[in-house]
This record gives C-alpha cells, structure tokens and sequence, in this order.
C-alpha cells in the first residue's frame, strides 16, 4: 500500500499534546511511520512536501521530518512533474482548497498512491474518487478492522 502523508501529520507530534485529539492524531502517526519503517507501507513523498517542511523555521522539527523522508520515502514525485502536479491541483483547488493542500492531493494521485492522510479538516471534507483521503487515526482504525 502507498501512503502520502501531509506536512500537518509530520508536524502533529510537535502540537499540544494535552488535547485528546491531537495526542490520539500523533499516536496514530507515530505508529504509521513505525509501521512504514518495518517495511509494510510505501511511503510517497515528493518535491512539494519537501519544499514545505525546508520552509520550517523550526531547526528540530525540519531536521527529524527530512530525515524520516530520506530514511524511508521509496516513491519521490519530483519537480520535473510539476506541469502535471499543478494541472490536476488548478482541477482539485476548484473544490475550495488551497494550492499547497491541492498539490500535495496531486502529487499522492500521480504516485497512484492509496491513501492520502492528513489533520487538516479542510482537506479531509474533500473526498474524490480516485484516493482516499483519511485522519491517521481513522486510517489505522480501517486497517486494523
């Protein structure tokens, strides 16, 4: 299975803990990339996830994020796709998301990834047909089932 994680579930670990919600998100997470790590997901990322997380100006944060992406990551969409990548976000941005959210939908849906996960209510209100989008935690709770 190809998972596409968002700068938001990277960054989970990083928000207040002491919420119910955002502590079950970043467990939820922490074992998506445990469970990456052992081999039994692929992990997509690409030059828009890449961008954003080098745009961090937070040294830690930036660091352990990039060093998971290069650990792990075993499908990279790179920036010789952006004519594609910004044809289909221009078609995904339509529905009322933004450009950032909509490209990183696009670059999952050219690594026919299938499953796009994300915190971001916004982007998990967006439901195409052709990738599920889902909450880690929910994403786990599917699986597990």
């Amino acid at each position: 299975m190809r998972i596409y994680l968002d700068n938001c579930c990277y960054n989970r670990p990083y928000d207040d803990q002491t919420q119910t919600k955002i502590h079950i998100e970043t467990q939820a997470k922490l074992d998506i990339q445990a469970r990456i790590r052992e081999g039994r997901w692929e992990l997509v990322s690409s030059y828009i996830l890449e961008a954003e997380n080098a745009a961090n100006p937070f040294d830690r944060k930036r660091r352990d994020i990039q060093s998971f992406l290069d650990a792990n990551t075993k499908i990279f969409v790179s920036d010789q796709q952006d004519p594609a990548v910004r044809k289909l976000a221009t078609d995904i941005m339509d529905t009322g998301l933004h450009l950032m959210d909509a490209c990183h939908i696009a670059c999952a849906i050219i690594a026919e990834c299938d499953v796009f996960l994300s915190t971001d209510k916004r982007v998990l209100k967006y439901q195409p047909t052709n990738i599920r989008i889902l909450n880690p935690a929910t994403f786990l709770i599917e699986e597990d089932a």
